[in-house]
């Protein structure tokens, strides 16, 4: 159960404000005028941190209930701006568009896609293959792997098999543009991550134990 203990407001009011910050499209000063439209008053900057608090036991509880994925991905990164500076996303979904794992880092380049595919495969398993566009860091990430981990993946250079991956970033990017950009790495990390849960939930990729819930009644099961 995620702990709510010595908060001011009661569990089911500081759930709504994390699920409805995490599931549309809103800042937190809309979201401070919705709540005072239901006659709870409750400052912006509280609402922050609610989701940067909870999210993270959220998305704790998420990854471990989450249905296993298939072994043909596509990578790809997409932008994001912290601090006024673009940083980068990466993410990967299978072939059927199921979300594989994320990553925020501060670099493009070989480095940053070892590690994205280092956690990306802690969690999720090692893939037969991975589709990526033209770019020789991700290839030159996978090679490594594949190096010391006496590992086998295929790598894939195809532009329209990535498509399915580019077109997932825009549902997560749409929820990203009212917030004018994050204020520092660590609240981009951590909302990112709920957004990209938030984002899953709806794909049915929770365990079968949520099969028929609402997306909002499989979100409020994580907290239970």
């Amino acid at each position: 159960m995620i702990d709510v203990k010595g908060r001011h407001y009661e569990r089911e009011i500081i759930l709504w404000g994390v699920r409805w910050y995490l599931a549309y499209p809103i800042s937190y000063r809309q979201l401070q005028e919705m709540f005072a439209d239901r006659g709870v008053e409750v400052n912006y900057s509280t609402l922050n941190r609610w989701v940067l608090r909870y999210t993270q036991q959220l998305e704790r509880v998420f990854r471990t209930n989450c249905k296993p994925v298939g072994r043909s991905w596509r990578m790809d990164e997409t932008y994001v701006k912290v601090k006024g500076k673009w940083k980068y996303l990466y993410r990967a979904v299978d072939k059927k568009g199921e979300t594989i794992d994320f990553l925020l880092t501060a670099q493009r380049n070989k480095k940053a896609g070892k590690r994205f595919l280092n956690k990306a495969i802690r969690y999720r398993g090692v893939p037969e293959k991975i589709t990526i566009d033209k770019s020789g860091a991700n290839a030159a990430a996978i090679e490594s792997y594949n190096a010391e981990q006496y590992a086998d993946i295929e790598i894939r250079k195809c532009k329209y098999l990535n498509n399915i991956v580019e077109q997932d970033h825009r549902a997560v990017k749409r929820r990203i543009r009212p917030m004018m950009g994050f204020k520092s790495f660590r609240s981009a990390a951590i909302t990112l991550a709920g957004i990209e849960m938030m984002h899953m939930i709806p794909k049915s990729q929770l365990s079968t134990e949520c099969a028929g819930l609402t997306p909002a009644e499989q979100f409020y099961s994580l907290a239970a």
